[in-house]
């Protein structure tokens, strides 16, 4: 397994560091019901507005129902399908669009949902798991194969699974697959007080 921490001008914690989209997967390797489990429970425990929990997670399983996973494979783009074909989990992350406690229009959905996902993600990493999250997919093709509800927004795909030796990618993947971790700079992105005002970098 390649191992691409963050290099970042304060220590943050490993899980954060080691948590990276991977492209290469083993799928002679299943995840296991408590996994899975473990994984779902990261998700559930997401902050979210009013604690309304507006996430839907579908999870296909390869060694469980190959049949339904192919399904939801076959709606990734084909560049996607090219190496998530080899994870053994594939995860919709969706939510309801409207608030359960008054039917109103909940517009931190999207928000709360990428709180869920990364949660997901992190813990797959805790676990020795790599994870991939993609918006390459149709989302028109997901609804017709899994009767997915017109209120339903759908955000991304996951891919899930145990790292594979990088001789599975092809030349160019791998060769992403390679490539330096990039960030932009902290005062690019992160202000001190008002808007475009660079936040103090203690670099080591």
């Amino acid at each position: 397994m390649i191992e691409k921490p963050a290099v970042t001008d304060q220590p943050i914690d490993k899980i954060l560091a080691e948590r990276w989209s991977g492209r290469a997967f083993d799928p002679s390797l299943a995840i296991s019901d408590q996994q899975i489990t473990a994984l779902c429970e990261a998700a559930r425990w997401a902050p979210s507005c009013y604690g309304d929990q507006p996430w839907r997670f579908i999870i296909w399983n390869q060694h469980q129902d190959k049949s339904s996973w192919q399904q939801a494979l076959d709606c990734l783009s084909p560049g996607n399908q090219e190496w998530a074909k080899n994870a053994p989990l594939l995860v919709l992350a969706a939510s309801v669009k409207t608030f359960s406690h008054n039917g109103q229009d909940n517009r931190w959905v999207g928000y709360d949902t990428g709180a869920a996902s990364i949660s997901l993600c992190l813990q797959a990493t805790s676990m020795g798991l790599i994870s991939h999250q993609m918006g390459g997919y149709d989302g028109n093709k997901l609804r017709a194969a899994f009767a997915l509800p017109d209120d339903i927004e759908l955000w991304a795909m996951i891919a899930v699974g145990h790292p594979a030796p990088l001789d599975s990618l092809n030349e160019e993947h791998l060769e992403r697959e390679l490539k330096a971790r990039e960030r932009r700079p902290l005062s690019e992105q992160f202000f001190s007080g008002g808007w475009n005002s660079p936040i103090k970098s203690g670099e080591q």
